[in-house]
């Protein structure tokens, strides 16, 4: 059979996109998640999500573990570095020692975790969800919806990355309300919505008739009694129709967009990625019920919301343990 030069190079040009295409495929950036909670818990759901987009555009190959235990996430850790993934995202709040050793001893492999703590070189990055921000706005919008003047706030851990966010909520209040009170109680746990509930009851039968719902179970206390909620790290609105004012919502996808980047050309070392979350790089937003809120509050919140955005007004960062007010 006799091949014409055109043939040839129709044949050459084939074979190179095929093999430019192959080698591409195998170029993808391999990333691992690894989760102590289910990825539809509020927190983890946020870098899930954005790591999932990566996926779709095909940026990444993502793969995932849900509900690591803590005496099991350094044996996944190693796994998932000895598989070959290139870069390896999770959460090691309370188990720092262990991860930190992991990431040393795979130093060609990148670590982003969320941490309360610094990162570590040379490869060893954190995170956490610093949407202090739009918590003071949904604090804004609370103080100014109380007419009992009580604020019941329900928390996980009393850990930085929650008191930040209390704090914040409870500045925002004060802005709109100088007469509101809170009530604060840590359920001590990340997942356990009777207990929230139950807190959530107590504080309306001493008087609070707005809830901070930093857990899962709040809101529903709230739709029970006929109380308003404000929302924390996703928007919860449909669920809660006619309960939740506004939310302060996390947006992880600047964070793993940027990571993911520096991975693929190489320049990924150990850098705290905090700023990542801040409103001003759309790393957090606020979500408002207008229908909920007078419109002289809307106008409030969205002023000082523009004020955030162009740098001159700041959220101080508070990371002591809120307590109740007497």
């Amino acid at each position: 059979m006799k091949l014409s030069r055109r043939g040839v190079i129709a044949g050459a040009t084939a074979l190179g996109i095929l093999v430019s295409s192959t080698a591409a495929m195998a170029e993808t950036l391999k990333v691992a998640g690894i989760f102590t909670l289910p990825v539809e818990q509020q927190w983890i759901s946020r870098i899930h999500i954005a790591l999932n987009a990566a996926a779709k555009r095909g940026d990444i190959e993502y793969v995932y573990s849900e509900n690591v235990s803590n005496t099991d996430y350094e044996r996944v850790m190693r796994e998932y570095a000895e598989s070959g993934v290139g870069l390896v995202v999770g959460e090691v709040f309370g188990l720092e020692r262990a991860a930190r050793k992991v990431a040393a001893d795979y130093p060609e492999t990148a670590f982003l975790m969320g941490s309360s703590f610094k990162p570590q070189e040379p490869n060893f990055s954190t995170f956490d969800n610093f949407i202090h921000e739009p918590a003071y706005l949904s604090g804004m919008v609370a103080g100014a919806a109380s007419k009992s003047n009580v604020i019941g706030m329900v928390g996980g851990y009393a850990i930085p990355e929650v008191n930040r966010l209390m704090h914040a909520f409870m500045e925002g209040a004060r802005e709109t309300n100088s007469d509101v009170k809170f009530l604060v109680n840590f359920i001590d746990s990340w997942y356990d919505p009777p207990k929230a509930k139950e807190s959530a009851f107590a504080m309306m039968d001493a008087g609070a008739d707005v809830m901070y719902a930093e857990r899962f179970g709040v809101s529903d206390a709230s739709v029970e009694r006929g109380k308003l909620a404000i929302g924390n790290v996703i928007d919860t609105s449909a669920d809660y129709p006619g309960t939740i004012l506004a939310s302060a919502l996390w947006h992880m996808e600047p964070t793993i967009d940027i990571a993911i980047a520096a991975v693929a050309d190489g320049s990924y070392k150990a850098e705290d990625y905090s700023q990542y979350s801040f409103m001003a790089k759309g790393g957090g937003s606020l979500a408002m019920d207008a229908s909920l809120v007078s419109a002289d509050i809307v106008a409030a919140v969205n002023a000082r919301s523009a004020e955030i955005m162009d740098g001159s007004f700041t959220v101080k960062i508070n990371d002591e343990a809120p307590v109740s007010d007497n």
